[in-house]
């Protein structure tokens, strides 16, 4: 009988605190599809500061502020945008940009690091003498933090150089902010600095900061005026959605300080699970609040029989491929969990080797 839960599947599973709680039940709320939502003014004004934008808008969530964002900038069908081949946008999001909004990726290779070449960015921008036959690019995202690589941090040097290539160029700059914060924390950059080239933003509110639902767009005042549009279409107007937005307001004022202990229980459970025989972890990719490990071949055990000991003693994480599994350090994991969830592995690898005959 599993007495203890650790959820590691991702940093979306966190429960509201009991100040969130009580704060959205306090909440003054109006209707904010009229605009008139004070709560969830005072959240997205908070964003917006924060990040050193303009304007903020609440959304549903991490997929549709991605998706307005793409759309606002891409605002005639058949424009480009460039971005990762192993990004969120491209691989996670249902390809909204082109089934919704007849966006074209572009895909350039991501690095180990969640980078693309600067070279390959701009030999991938269309010749305007094309147009004719090629699509015109207009945009130019990034991820930071980069969660297909591990929550790598993209450097705010390397931002500054993709958004002077998008100027030179008359490109827009979009950065997936969805764990934003996370990448500001590690690498010691404010996080307004961090975005500073970026046109728009997207945060994600229910991920690192552990609100419930929801994230904000940011940029300029006529940006997120046509974001806002966009929203309605898509159907993410939500009236009285001020009770949602306190809680993220509470987020915001406590979590905030925890995230690096986050990246300090990860990369110490990291190091903890590269010392046990059959598993490997790349620590040096463990920046943030993200571990992908490895069961090597020729292990003792399989992936499946790991994930079925684990689930049996309460430790949940994400399968990702035959031999791959990732794990989601947040808020609501403490160093005791830590500890028991390297246990569990332990155990796992030597309980199974020694009743297999080894």
């Amino acid at each position: 009988m599993v007495t203890r839960t650790v959820d590691l599947r991702s940093d979306t599973v966190t429960k509201p605190t009991e100040a969130m709680r009580a704060a959205m039940s306090a909440a003054e709320v109006d209707d904010d599809v009229l605009g008139t939502d004070p709560t969830a003014f005072r959240l997205e004004s908070e964003v917006a500061r924060m990040l050193g934008k303009e304007a903020g808008l609440f959304v549903p969530s991490g997929t549709m502020s991605n998706l307005i964002s793409v759309l606002v900038h891409c605002d005639i069908r058949g424009s480009e945008v460039i971005l990762g081949d192993n990004s969120h946008i491209h691989i996670f999001e249902n390809g909204g940009i082109s089934t919704i909004g007849g966006v074209h990726p572009r895909p350039v290779k991501n690095n180990v690091d969640g980078t693309m070449d600067i070279g390959l960015i701009e030999a991938s921008i269309r010749d305007p003498r094309g147009e004719l036959v090629y699509p015109t690019t207009r945009l130019i995202c990034l991820e930071n933090s980069h969660g297909n690589t591990g929550g790598r941090c993209l450097p705010v040097e390397y931002i500054d150089r993709v958004g002077e290539l998008a100027k030179k160029h008359g490109l827009k700059l979009h950065i997936d902010g969805a764990r934003i914060f996370n990448a500001s924390v590690a690498l010691g950059v404010p996080v307004n600095r961090l975005v500073q080239p970026a046109d728009s933003v997207s945060v994600c509110l229910s991920k690192g900061l552990g609100a419930p639902v929801g994230s904000v767009i940011v940029g300029s005042k006529t940006f997120i005026a046509k974001a806002r549009r966009l929203r309605k279409t898509l159907g993410g107007g939500m009236r009285q959605v001020g009770f949602i937005c306190a809680a993220a307001l509470v987020a915001l004022q406590e979590n905030l300080g925890k995230l690096e202990h986050d990246h300090i229980n990860a990369k110490a459970l990291a190091e903890g699970l590269n010392q046990i025989e059959g598993l490997r972890v790349n620590l040096a990719a463990v920046e943030t609040n993200i571990i992908f490990f490895d069961i090597l071949e020729g292990s003792k055990i399989t992936a499946a029989e790991l994930y079925k000991h684990l689930m049996e003693h309460g430790v949940l994480v994400m399968p990702e491929g035959p031999s791959r599994m990732r794990i989601v350090l947040h808020h609501q994991i403490s160093s005791c969990d830590v500890q028991y969830t390297w246990s569990c592995f332990l155990q796992a690898f030597t309980g199974l080797q020694e009743e297999n005959g080894n």
